[in-house]
């Protein structure tokens, strides 16, 4: 919500000046104003996004102010927040009465609560005005056990969804802790990662924002959160606001790709039960094909429908071991793509941060990769249409 402008009046001018700045430092814009009257004509004027005001005023009554919005069109639907110096329930009362959005007392704890508020105003507005579609599509990627290439999985046919809809915003996100794996294979280097956008506040992190400065990396045609670059950044990681941050993507985007590695918790589990498809992605050597048993198990206690399991058998990660027959005899679910060994080309395309089917277009993988990817997009339609 970075760029939303907010109309402050405040008497108190060290009130108003403490509150300008520390909404500045969150990217609002801020326009401050002593006065009531002059705060209805710049209301009116330059059309905030916001109006934050303390009703204790001397050259207005506060509920005048309120109503004088309320009853103008081009502020009719403004949210407007008091906070204010008179603790009062009458004026409280007054006040939400005459069409005050909220009515906050100033204390020590009021900046907790006005950033809730704000958040909350424009999450409303958000909701009404942009996101008037449905949720997008999500699909979890997992496996049993690290080195499966699960992540190279995820990062390969997430790039060949846009082919099958390439209008639709996809992103991905890479869950994976403690350290990400999908900025290292497609080359980013940033410092925009799940753990220093969950220290932003909720008024920041919108659908907008997202949109605007997830990066985008070279060839792979979709917008990256990446993972945690060290554990000890991850440490940081503000798991409270995980939920919140997928729940924004899935607002803003027509696909969320989620990377999950071989995360079973209660960080990833959510994820999984509310995805429109998961992606198992299972190696050929039989202890994986073990323990990819083991957490099918789990997941069927979980309430995971076998028809929302998109398992792949990816033989580019080891030529030897069991066939795909024996592995879903194994495993009790059907595989529905192998995809075929590639010598050392499935390592050269990651090291080199390129897809695999822009570095091989010819080989038959690319073409694996493909049709996967088409399939799994018109699996995930089908079952979201049969879930309404």
């Amino acid at each position: 919500m970075s760029g939303k402008t907010i109309l402050l009046l405040d008497e108190n001018e060290a009130s108003r000046k403490f509150l300008a700045a520390t909404l500045r430092q969150k990217q609002f814009n801020v326009i401050e104003t002593s006065l009531g009257k002059e705060a209805l004509i710049y209301a009116w004027r330059d059309h905030p996004d916001l109006i934050l005001f303390d009703p204790v005023m001397s050259d207005l009554r506060g509920e005048e102010f309120i109503q004088k919005l309320r009853q103008d069109a081009r502020t009719q639907k403004t949210p407007i927040l008091a906070l204010s110096s008179d603790p009062s329930p009458v004026r409280r009362q007054a006040c939400l009465e005459a069409g005050a959005t909220e009515y906050m007392v100033k204390s020590p704890d009021a900046l907790r609560s006005l950033e809730s508020a704000i958040w909350q105003a424009f999450s409303e507005e958000t909701a009404a005005e942009e996101i008037k579609r449905e949720k997008a599509l999500m699909i979890v990627f997992l496996s049993a056990k690290g080195g499966t290439g699960t992540s190279s999985l995820c990062a390969n046919l997430a790039m060949n969804f846009t082919k099958h809809q390439p209008e639709a915003q996809v992103v991905v996100a890479d869950l994976v802790l403690p350290i990400g794996s999908i900025a290292p294979i497609v080359g980013y280097e940033g410092d925009l990662n799940l753990v220093t956008v969950a220290d932003l506040p909720s008024a920041q992190t919108t659908g907008k924002y997202f949109l605007e400065n997830l990066p985008r990396p070279e060839l792979w045609q979709f917008q990256l959160l990446a993972g945690s670059p060290d554990p000890r950044q991850a440490n940081k990681l503000n798991i409270g606001r995980v939920h919140e941050i997928m729940e924004v993507l899935r607002s803003a985007y027509d696909i969320v790709v989620v990377d999950l590695g071989r995360s079973l918790s209660r960080i990833s589990m959510p994820f999984i039960q509310h995805a429109d498809l998961i992606c198992l992605v299972v190696a050929t050597d039989l202890s994986t094909i073990k323990l990819t048993k083991t957490v099918w198990d789990y997941l069927q206690t979980q309430g995971i429908d076998e028809r929302r399991v998109y398992a792949i058998l990816n033989r580019a990660v080891g030529l030897e071991g069991l066939t795909k027959t024996e592995a879903e005899a194994i495993i009790g679910i059907p595989i529905k793509t192998t995809v075929p060994y590639m010598g050392g080309n499935f390592t050269l395309a990651n090291n080199l941060n390129q897809p695999i089917t822009v570095k091989y277009p010819k080989d038959t993988s690319s073409m694996i990769f493909n049709q996967t990817s088409e399939d799994m997009l018109k699996l995930a339609r089908q079952l979201r249409m049969q879930a309404r």
